[in-house]
């Protein structure tokens, strides 16, 4: 997989989205919509995704919204992309569920519509779905957390740094597969804090950002100044922590994982303001997302999930310094050559 730097000039539309010049004048167009244009990790996948459809001869409008759960913008990018007759739409929706009426819009204009990193709700409103098995990263930092700790995790005092409000599928998948992989009843499924296990402090959410994260993480404190273990929905919020943390002297009685594995974040790790993170390929997801739609324009044949799984799984691996016993890793040396491809 060739990393290569975006090349496609990016300037503000009135509605809040950021619209990319076209990757190349084609017959085939297609549309990437993403949560934000700002988090290193929708950056890699505008990446992978522009250089593809240069690739393949495809013309790529790239939209995203203001922050991460900001779905009036992604709307609003579905509605141009109609309007533009694209072959096809790949979205990482932030709304998952209030999405799926604009979605089944465009599905019904012909579109193929892939929904990369976050399934929709219900999965089946795309045609398909490219991402991490992000329930599976859930639960090897879950894992890695119960191991680290030893016998000090059955008194572990456990606060979950989330994403937003609306609870978008990643965020689920990712939080309960924490508390599977770290011994814990997640109760609902498909629900944020509703399990009842005493060594839960808290949620908060981040908007996946930095400033989120010190916020939320200076919240949780403020409930039990005793916690020792954070999940972060992902670095940014992670390194937000690590900084709320540090300021009142507790870096060191916090555990923190998190998930992504983009390049600052492997970095992290190495530093120790990460102890293990789940390394995700967003790069991967949006090439073979546009090859997708270039198949589908040409053939009309729609992408196949993985055998097995009712998605296309794009990996996971956990990256760690420090591994522990039954739990399948890499060091951050592999995880810097791998971040984000």
């Amino acid at each position: 997989m060739k990393k290569s730097v975006i090349s496609a000039a990016v300037a503000a539309l009135a509605l809040g989205v950021a619209f990319a010049a076209p990757a190349k004048a084609a017959g085939v167009s297609a549309c990437l919509i993403t949560k934000t244009d700002t988090n290193p990790f929708f950056v890699k996948m505008k990446e992978g995704a522009t250089a593809k459809a240069k690739e393949l001869g495809v013309t790529l409008k790239s939209y995203a919204g203001k922050i991460d759960g900001d779905s009036e913008s992604q709307v609003a990018a579905i509605e141009s992309c109609i309007a533009d007759g694209a072959k096809g739409i790949l979205i990482a929706a932030s709304d998952t569920k209030g999405i799926v009426p604009s979605v089944k819009k465009a599905r019904d204009a012909g579109m193929l519509v892939i929904a990369l990193d976050t399934p929709l709700e219900p999965a089946d409103a795309a045609d398909a779905t490219f991402a991490t098995d992000n329930l599976l990263a859930g639960k090897l930092v879950g894992q890695w957390a119960k191991e680290t700790l030893g016998d000090k995790a059955k008194d572990a005092k456990i606060g979950f740094l989330d994403l937003t409000p609306s609870q978008p599928s990643v965020d689920v998948l990712r939080d309960q597969g924490f508390m599977i992989g770290f011994g814990i009843d997640p109760k609902d499924p498909n629900k944020i804090g509703d399990e009842t296990d005493p060594r839960i402090v808290g949620h908060d959410v981040t908007n996946g950002n930095e400033e989120g994260g010190r916020k939320a993480m200076e919240n949780l404190l403020q409930k039990d100044s005793s916690i020792n273990v954070i999940h972060t929905i992902n670095e940014p919020a992670a390194v937000g922590a690590y900084q709320a943390l540090k300021a009142v002297g507790l870096e060191k009685q916090v555990l923190i994982v998190s998930i992504d594995g983009g390049c600052p974040g492997v970095k992290s790790v190495t530093e120790g303001v990460i102890g293990a993170t789940a390394q995700q390929y967003p790069l991967m997801m949006a090439s073979l997302g546009v090859e997708a739609i270039k198949k589908f324009a040409d053939s009309g044949e729609k992408p196949k999930p993985t055998e097995g799984k009712s998605f296309f799984d794009t990996g996971v691996s956990l990256v760690t310094d420090k591994p522990v016993s039954g739990v399948k890793s890499i060091d951050t040396k592999e995880g810097l050559g791998k971040c984000w491809g």
